[in-house]
């Protein structure tokens, strides 16, 4: 067997599940004996992707008519969210949260998975977004929060002044949609099994053990999960 255990993540910025998610398996490595051995690939993902801000956004109205429903709905969901990052030792200030399309912050993570601090990006992406209130596509935020991480500003640069990287997001969201993923985050484990949502840490704890214990990587994906729980797709977070 490998002694490398590779898990792609898909997930996008403007998920909070996405964060909760990241957290949780990063509870479950805590308690896996063969954390070392693991590899995490951060995947891009786009719940909106023709989303344009506008300065007067509210979260819960633009929610509601997105999907169709009551501003109560709305906010019912942002709450639940809020008591679900607590669990995870999280702070979601969706009060404070700036809307913004994420293309760009994925662009940002292409070019920070280049220079191997691909976990480290996502981590201050989703704490700017979701707790700091940052406005993750603008231009000077996204230089700021790239040099915080250890990336160099020449290439933060060259990066927000062109199109970089479009391609490689382009390309995970291609391939999330050719193997199915309809909600992220979307875990899959050495392309063999996969976990739809931000699922409890034991969840991912009996997923990690078991891939390491059959050791046969095969290419055939199995979703270990029956039901889409935790996670964020386009017709709305569950």
């Amino acid at each position: 067997m490998e002694n490398k255990l590779k898990i792609q993540i898909w997930s996008d910025i403007m998920c909070p599940y996405c964060y909760i998610g990241k957290r949780r398996i990063e509870g479950a490595l805590a308690q896996f004996k063969h954390k070392d051995n693991v590899e995490i690939e951060w995947k891009s993902f786009q719940l909106d992707s023709s989303f344009v801000a506008s300065e007067n956004d509210d979260m819960a109205e633009h929610l509601a008519e997105k999907y169709r429903k009551d501003v109560s709905w709305a906010k019912e969901m942002m709450d639940s969210m809020t008591q679900n990052a607590k669990s995870a030792g999280l702070d979601f200030r969706f009060d404070k949260a700036i809307m913004a399309n994420s293309f760009n912050a994925h662009r940002l993570l292409h070019l920070a998975k280049k220079n191997n601090l691909s976990d480290a990006m996502e981590e201050t992406l989703f704490k700017a977004y979701l707790t700091d209130g940052e406005n993750v596509n603008d231009s000077e935020t996204l230089k700021r929060l790239g040099l915080h991480v250890g990336l160099k500003a020449d290439e933060l640069e060259a990066l927000l002044s062109s199109d970089q990287f479009a391609n490689e997001v382009k390309a995970d969201i291609t391939m999330a949609q050719n193997i199915g993923v309809q909600g992220v985050p979307f875990f899959v484990f050495d392309n063999k099994y996969a976990v739809s949502g931000a699922q409890h840490v034991e969840t991912f704890v009996q997923t990690l053990d078991k891939v390491w214990e059959e050791g046969d990587f095969g290419p055939k994906l199995t979703i270990l999960n029956s039901e889409v729980g935790d996670s964020c797709g386009i017709d709305g977070c569950n």
